[in-house]
């Protein structure tokens, strides 16, 4: 097992984290643009640059902070404005526009698994970059994975919500859509009493071993971090 300072888990996991958030917000507003609503390419959030979606809040200081004291990673972009009634069929197409970001993540994860291999294979051939393009590679495939099936839980405003809210009838989904309010509560609540751990683990657990599997990872590899 590898001990990293707080200096080097910063430098390891600050690209991973930037992108996940930013590309898992530009895909809600890329999607959106293709069912009709130009209100994220209006403000200019349909971009890479991560200062465009950076919270001071959401995507420093509590990963930062869950970085520091160990546990769950996660954090969050400014959200990607969407226009509901701008959509060609607002109630189906929002589903499409919130699954969007979970899929980035997914997508993202394989992506950096694939880094994660070349990096293996550099350190074997004695490459000096190898090993920090292992860790960084290792790095994105987790904070992706934990993203997606973060993301993927039906609390509001989480993407799962959204989902879920688009196949209930009207007065339901609007009963629903009132617990957004209090769903960061929620999510605090469930994250303090390890209930959020307990949910999400098997979920983020099989698809790292997913990936192993696809990219013949020794089974170690992703507990290194």
């Amino acid at each position: 097992m590898f001990e990293f300072s707080l200096l080097q888990k910063i430098i390891i996991w600050a690209i991973p984290v930037l992108f996940a958030i930013t590309v898992h917000e530009v895909a809600h507003g890329w999607v959106a643009l293709k069912f009709g609503d130009r209100t994220a390419q209006m403000m200019g959030r349909l971009t890479l640059n991560p200062f465009k979606h950076i919270d001071p809040i959401g995507t420093v200081l509590v990963p930062a902070l869950l970085l520091l004291f160990g546990g769950f990673v996660f954090g969050w972009a400014k959200p990607v404005p969407v226009t509901y009634q701008n959509l060609h069929n607002p109630k189906k197409d929002m589903a499409w526009v919130a699954i969007a970001g979970p899929t980035a993540n997914l997508i993202m994860a394989t992506i950096w698994a694939l880094a994660a291999k070349i990096g293996f294979f550099l350190i074997q051939s004695e490459v000096a970059i190898g090993q920090p393009l292992m860790f960084m590679g290792i790095a994105g495939v987790l904070i992706n994975a934990m993203l997606m099936m973060l993301n993927i839980l039906p609390i509001p405003p989480l993407d799962g919500s959204r989902v879920l809210s688009s196949w209930l009838p009207g007065p339901m989904a609007y009963k629903y859509s009132r617990i957004e309010p209090y769903g960061f509560f929620i999510l605090l609540g469930l994250l303090y009493f390890g209930i959020l751990n307990t949910i999400l683990w098997p979920l983020i657990s099989a698809l790292l071993n997913f990936m192993a599997t696809i990219f013949n990872f020794p089974p170690q590899l992703f507990s290194i971090l």
